[in-house]
């Protein structure tokens, strides 16, 4: 089994082209204000533009709301939307529907129970699995945290794996897992957002 790797929060030319190097297989472009990785409509559409053809486009949504959503799907034709919120599994499908575009969805866990709230959708998306974020964060992920790898052992369903992934501990992190795709984001910093 291959791993895919998605680096996330990716937000000039300049990062976009060394994630590309490096071989990412998929690339994310936030769209929360609160982020350090937050993008505008238009640097997302110019970095797609960059992308397309060498690597998979994932759109990172908080809670976004209809028009957001059909500005993203019109603007920048993501591949993917990544919702990292509190989005319903009918939140979930009725974003699809909006958009024709596939959803997944990124789910804070920190024990085996918060893993089995991924049941719930699995009719409707695919699952991201971060790490719980402080309780003082303004982030729903990309805060550096990794949570304890063994509760996704009987995940029992594809998953890609977020939360406090660096260069250092991603191999152990698939060991662990077998996890079928990883996204990074703040692990590969040399700055917030940078």
């Amino acid at each position: 089994m291959t791993t895919k790797v998605k680096i996330c929060g990716l937000s000039t030319p300049e990062t976009l082209a060394a994630a590309l190097a490096h071989g990412a297989d998929f690339v994310g472009l936030v769209f929360f204000a609160k982020s350090p990785r937050n993008v505008s409509l238009e640097t997302a559409q110019r970095l797609a533009d960059l992308a397309r053809g060498r690597a998979k486009i994932v759109t990172l949504v908080v809670d976004a709301d209809d028009q957001q959503l059909g500005d993203i799907a019109r603007d920048v034709l993501p591949d993917y939307i990544q919702a990292h919120g509190k989005e319903t599994p009918a939140r979930i499908a009725a974003m699809r529907d909006l958009t024709g575009i596939p959803v997944y969805k990124a789910l804070r866990v920190a024990t085996k129970e918060d893993v089995a709230q991924a049941n719930a959708y699995h009719a409707s998306a695919f699952m991201l699995y971060d790490a719980m974020p402080p309780k003082d964060s303004v982030l729903p992920g990309g805060n550096g945290l990794a949570f304890d790898w063994t509760i996704l052992k009987d995940a029992g369903h594809p998953f890609m794996l977020a939360g406090g992934l660096t260069p250092a501990n991603v191999a152990s992190a698939i060991a662990v897992t077998k996890a079928d795709m990883v996204d990074v984001s703040s692990g590969v910093e040399s700055a917030p957002g940078v």
